[in-house]
């Protein structure tokens, strides 16, 4: 049961006739006891004569997937199986952060027929957004009060990463199909392969000329290469506790995703194979064996339940891990937060193994300076000093990366996914990868 706001309005009525009676001689205190139990009795039978919500079945249809920030909708049908008109109104038990609307909204159903309410939705978090059931709430006659039910409606909507990086794409593509298309390069690496043969122009590199060709020919023929395809390119998140921190308007684990996923979405276009890892101690997701249009899917689909560990990752598992997806990485891509270094002690001891068979790219999240305001205050020097002091610290780290054999990058959350895509690129036109 529950009452509506027109059962106050009915007691304040009541103040009228009270003062009137308390003029007449009568008691004010029994005649305003006597109003409010009128009151009390006409509510209660009001919600006994209301039509029983249960009577009502629910039909749920979603969108099971929808990008952070986009809008989403949901269509509850709701149809009267009882014999009365049915009118109220309904509420969808959403979580907070799907950004449902605050109203409910008024419904009236006619027995034996069907109405569909929509929900709008938009996203505020990342995740698996869920609803577990619906309220509704059926008025009596005098609607003063009225019964209510829940009805059990699960429905779910898995909230992807939102892939704001993905404007850096097109140009990136331009660039790659420059090395791997009308324009083939003419440095010769571990990363290159034989392309085709054409006529040597000055200034072209003389230990690509070909002899055997320049004999049969009658001018110099010089070899051309590509960069070679079939590559395996292994990006790691760290899930760990360092993941967890703040950086800009998100965590740093969202800022690896973007990274991850513009990468990826990079070299399944030079035609390598991309594999995903997010570790901690455990597998939190994983993709491999995926090509093509179905791999940035899968990527996003992984990635949007995970959240980061209270916990310090396990680089040896981590890497062992990494050992596991292929046997033969070109590329390892940690995305990780190595600021002080003591605690990166454990990930320093063990990226040598790693370093010995691929070139390793660590990627860090760091946090813009601002420069301070004119008159600071004490909160602001203290953000200055504290991300100077990171920023000093993770030098230090960054320059045991490179003598443990990897090359260690950092950036805002806006330039680090570009900055990764253009060092893949730097790698496949060196000849590197």
């Amino acid at each position: 049961m529950y009452v509506t706001g027109r059962l106050p309005l009915l007691v304040a009525v009541g103040a009228a006739p009270v003062v009137l009676l308390s003029a007449a001689g009568v008691d004010a205190w029994l005649a305003a006891a006597g109003w409010v139990l009128l009151c009390v009795l006409a509510a209660l039978g009001d919600a006994a004569a209301a039509p029983d919500p249960r009577r009502v079945s629910v039909t749920r249809a979603t969108s099971p997937r929808v990008l952070l920030g986009q809008p989403a909708r949901t269509d509850l049908t709701l149809r009267n199986t009882g014999d009365r008109t049915i009118r109220g109104r309904i509420r969808d038990a959403w979580q907070p952060t799907a950004g449902a609307p605050a109203d409910r909204p008024a419904i009236e159903i006619p027995p034996g027929e069907a109405r569909t309410v929509t929900v709008a939705l938009l996203p505020r978090r990342r995740g698996e957004l869920r609803s577990r059931f619906v309220v509704i709430r059926a008025l009596g006659p005098l609607r003063l009060a009225g019964r209510q039910a829940r009805l059990d409606a699960p429905g779910a909507v898995r909230v992807l990463p939102p892939f704001t990086a993905r404007r850096h794409l097109p140009s990136r593509l331009a660039r790659l199909r420059e090395l791997d298309g009308n324009t083939s390069i003419q440095v010769r690496g571990q990363g290159t392969e034989f392309d085709s043969l054409r006529e040597y122009v000055r200034g072209d590199d003389v230990r690509s000329i070909d002899w055997r060709a320049t004999a049969r020919a009658s001018t110099t023929m010089l070899r051309t290469w590509r960069p070679e395809r079939d590559r395996h390119v292994v990006i790691v998140i760290d899930t760990g506790r360092t993941a967890a921190a703040r950086v800009g308007d998100g965590v740093r684990m969202d800022a690896a995703m973007e990274a991850a996923l513009l990468l990826a979405a990079l070299a399944t276009r030079a035609g390598d194979h991309v594999h995903l890892l997010m570790f901690d101690r455990v597998i939190r997701a994983r993709v491999t064996r995926v090509e093509g249009p179905a791999l940035l899917p899968a990527l996003v689909d992984a990635m949007a339940p995970v959240e980061p560990q209270l916990i310090d990752t396990d680089w040896d598992a981590a890497f062992a891990q990494v050992r596991a997806l292929t046997s033969r990485p070109s590329l390892v891509v940690l995305l990780t937060a190595q600021d002080a270094a003591e605690a990166a002690r454990g990930f320093l001891g063990s990226l040598p193994a790693l370093t010995r068979s691929a070139h390793v790219l660590v990627g860090a999240v760091t946090d813009e300076l601002d420069p301070l305001p004119v008159r600071p205050d004490a909160a602001d020097v203290y953000r200055a000093a504290a991300i100077e002091r990171s920023a000093q610290d993770a030098a230090v780290v960054a320059a045991a990366i490179g003598r443990a054999g990897g090359e260690a990058m950092a950036a805002t959350p806006e330039e680090l996914p570009p900055r990764i895509a253009d060092r893949y690129l730097a790698l496949k036109a060196a000849g590197r990868l």
